[in-house]
C-alpha cells in the first residue's frame, strides 16, 4: 500500500464522486517563485515538469563592453506532484460529530444514527456519537443553528467515508483538458457549456490574489489526479 494521505473536496464534488462521475481531480502546480516559469524537460534522466528561472536579458544573459555576451545557467526545482500512483487518500469535506446526548436532548437532525456511536476526542472533551456531512443534508436543512459544521481542512481521518486509490498522475496545462476530461472531472454536462460550467468551476476555487496565475485564463499546469473508489485499509 502507497501512502496514506487526506484530500480536500468541496460539496459538489463529493456528490459527484459518490455518484461515479467524477474520477479525476486536477490541482495548480504551485510555484516557488515570482521571476520563475514552468516548462517540461526532458533528458537522459526523463520527462519532467521543472520550474526555471525566466530568461531575462539583463538577468540571465545579455553584452559585456567589449562586444562579447555572457549567459547564466539557469538554475531550476523539479516539481513533485502531492500524490503518487498507489496511494490511499481520504476525502475531507464539511462535517459536524454530533453526541449521542444531543439525540437523547430531542434534537431533530435529518440523519440517521449508526447503530453503533463512535468515540470522538477534541480538544475540550470525549464523546459518544455519530459523524455527519454536510453534503447529506437537503439544502434547506444544511445552515441548522444547533449543527456547527467545521471546514474540511479540519476533519480528523477518523471521520473520513470516502477513501480513493491514486491510479495515475500526470502533468498538463489546464486548457488542455477535453470534453471527456471535463465528465471525468465530475462536471454537470446538463447545464450549458461543459468547458464554461468547467471552468468557472475552477476559478471559483482559486483564491483572487491568485486569478491571475492560478485561473482558467492563465492557463498554469496542474496535475491530473486519476483515482477509483476503494475500502478504507486496515488499521487507519
Amino acid at each position: 500500500m502507497g501512502r496514506v494521505l487526506p484530500i480536500l473536496f468541496n460539496e459538489e464534488m463529493v456528490r459527484a464522486i459518490l455518484d461515479g462521475r467524477k474520477t479525476v481531480t486536477r490541482r495548480a502546480v504551485k510555484y516557488k517563485y515570482r521571476n520563475t516559469e514552468m516548462k517540461m524537460r526532458t533528458d537522459k534522466y526523463g520527462t519532467r515538469l521543472i520550474e526555471i528561472q525566466e530568461d531575462i536579458e539583463g538577468e540571465t544573459h545579455g553584452k559585456n563592453p567589449d562586444g562579447s555576451t555572457w549567459h547564466k545557467l539557469r538554475p531550476y526545482i523539479e516539481k513533485e506532484p502531492p500524490y503518487r500512483r498507489g496511494d490511499i487518500l481520504y476525502v475531507r469535506e464539511t462535517w459536524a460529530f454530533i453526541p449521542c446526548i444531543d439525540c437523547n436532548m430531542g434534537y431533530d437532525y435529518p440523519v440517521e444514527c449508526h447503530e453503533e456511536p463512535v468515540t470522538y476526542e477534541d480538544r475540550y472533551s470525549i464523546s459518544e456519537g455519530c459523524f455527519i456531512y454536510r453534503e447529506v443534508f437537503p439544502e434547506q436543512d444544511r445552515d441548522r443553528k444547533q449543527i456547527c459544521w467545521n471546514p474540511s481542512i479540519h476533519m480528523p481521518k477518523q471521520a473520513a467515508r470516502i477513501w480513493l486509490k491514486v491510479t495515475d498522475v500526470g502533468a498538463e496545462r489546464l486548457k488542455d483538458i477535453d470534453t471527456l476530461g471535463c465528465q471525468q472531472e465530475g462536471t454537470d454536462i446538463s447545464r450549458g457549456s461543459v468547458f464554461k460550467r468547467f471552468s468557472e468551476s475552477w476559478d471559483s476555487t482559486i483564491q483572487k490574489a491568485k486569478i491571475d496565475r492560478y485561473g482558467w485564463r492563465a492557463n498554469p499546469w496542474v496535475w491530473v489526479i486519476r483515482f477509483e473508489r476503494c475500502r478504507k485499509p486496515e488499521g487507519q
